[in-house]
């Protein structure tokens, strides 16, 4: 069975276009997955750092342009609550990448596939 070549041009054309937007979406998440884990190191850090002050300490969080005052307990559970945050959000980008990567694998076999195939005519 052979295929028109102004159908298999469409349809080489369609799979060319999805392999590049994969491509392109896979750098754009492995971004987005190395900027979640830059914050969750952050917000590691501040954990340890305020985990060596006494527990009656304030300190000092930034609020837009303004500081505002708060026990260390609150701190350090807002904290915990944005690690955890962090996490789940890197465990979906990381979900993401695998599937742009499987659609980014699979268009290049479906690529190779049709080379081969029209190359036997």
């Amino acid at each position: 069975m052979s295929i028109p070549n102004e159908a298999l041009q469409k349809l080489l054309q369609e799979i060319e276009q999805k392999a590049a937007f994969s491509q392109q979406q896979i750098q754009i998440v492995k971004a987005q997955i190395a900027a979640k884990n830059r914050e969750s190191r952050m917000v590691q850090l501040t954990s340890s750092e305020l985990n060596t002050l006494p527990k009656d300490t304030n300190v000092y969080e930034g609020v837009g342009k303004m500081f505002v005052l708060n026990p260390t307990e609150d701190v350090k559970t807002r904290l915990a609550t944005e690690t955890n945050e962090l996490k789940s959000d890197i465990s979906n980008l990381e979900k993401k990448l695998h599937y742009l990567e499987t659609t980014y694998k699979n268009s290049r076999d479906n690529l190779e596939q049709l080379f081969k195939a029209s190359g036997s005519r």
